[in-house]
């Protein structure tokens, strides 16, 4: 018999969950984006205070606005601030680029871990060192650039042979196949030349041993890729509803997915650079902030780099803190929490979180 009582029930629950999110959309972008980095800073502290050795929060006041030379304060300014700012912009590297290739391309799934960045970035940067070994930083990085663009740039090329363009099918096979040749090329010159240690010290995945000099070559780069963004965010909102759409409305689409591509190229190799395979951060933020912000890049694009940085301070401070004095690796973190929400995007179709 039907149970009129529970149908009624049923309906009002989501009559409520409606009026609900109708009043989460209503919340302005900027109060939302204030929130998104108050949260930030707060991250920021709590990262600063936990590890190996706990620091009271009045002594990170001290270490920013003292000389005092005790040894906290220098546990804090030259081994803990360097490495959560390199976690900041990383995490805002990753996740813009990845917000940029999900609009490019329509492809849910993309990601600078999965679609050949990374992999043409590690690649370059063994081929570098067997044969430059005493390149100095900043070749390092330029070579990374290059490798990723390489690795990219394969596999969009392979993606787009047959017709029908950028399809998300094609594009992830395409990235999964580019990838494992580009970590065979990687691990093959480790061997041959004897510098395996050197490039898995590299490539690991994780902020420890993050220099000042290293962040003063690495944030330049991030900011302008950030920053051009952003300014191609009207354009890029347009090209990810439609690619006819976007030429009837007076869009040359080739010059802008060239400057999107020389973005994505900045910033994914700006991290990998600095510090190595860190895979799902550029794949998991977009969606998130989608379900927070819409579909509009404009807003996507300044959320997803302080969600982004939010996210990889709190992996590195999980890294640091879950079995100190050891650490666990920052990049299996992040894997263990992307790898269910990569299975969740691909059993939803992409829109689980949109």
């Amino acid at each position: 018999m039907f149970n009129f009582g529970l149908a009624f029930s049923i309906y009002e629950r989501k009559d409520e969950i409606f009026m609900i999110k109708n009043e989460v959309q209503r919340i302005p972008f900027i109060i939302k984006l204030l929130g998104s980095v108050l949260a930030l800073l707060c991250m920021f502290v709590i990262a600063n205070i936990f590890g190996a050795a706990n620091i009271e929060a009045k002594e990170i006041w001290l270490a920013f606005f003292s000389s005092s030379s005790e040894e906290n304060n220098s546990i804090i300014r030259e081994i803990r601030l360097p490495r959560e700012l390199a976690a900041i912009f990383v995490g805002a590297a990753l996740a813009v680029s990845g917000a940029v290739m999900q609009g490019m391309t329509r492809n849910p799934l993309a990601d600078p871990g999965l679609l050949g960045l990374s992999a043409g970035a590690n690649a370059a940067l063994a081929i570098t060192i067997a044969f430059l070994p005493a390149v100095n930083y900043f070749g390092i990085m330029i070579a990374c650039f290059i490798g990723a663009a390489i690795g990219a740039g394969m596999v969009f090329g392979i993606a787009a042979i047959q017709k029908g363009g950028f399809s998300p099918f094609r594009i992830v096979l395409a990235g999964a196949a580019i990838s494992a040749f580009l970590y065979a090329i990687a691990e093959g010159i480790g061997l041959y030349f004897k510098i395996s240690k050197n490039i898995s010290m590299w490539t690991s995945g994780g902020m420890v041993g993050t220099s000042w000099g290293q962040l003063q070559v690495i944030i330049p780069f991030i900011l302008i890729g950030v920053l051009l963004a952003m300014l191609l965010s009207r354009q890029l909102t347009i090209l990810s509803l439609d690619e006819e759409v976007a030429v009837g409305l007076g869009q040359n689409t080739k010059k802008i997915k060239f400057f999107l591509f020389i973005v994505i190229t900045l910033l994914a190799g700006a991290a990998v650079a600095l510090v190595g395979n860190m895979v799902f951060i550029g794949l998991m933020v977009p969606h998130i902030v989608r379900a927070m912000v819409g579909t509009d890049y404009r807003l996507i694009i300044p959320m997803s780099a302080v969600i982004g940085a939010t996210l990889m301070l709190f992996a590195d401070t999980l890294g640091r803190t879950i079995h100190a004095p050891y650490e666990t690796p920052v990049a299996a973190i992040v894997a263990l929490i992307g790898l269910p929400f990569f299975l969740v995007i691909v059993r939803k179709g992409g829109k689980a979180f949109s």
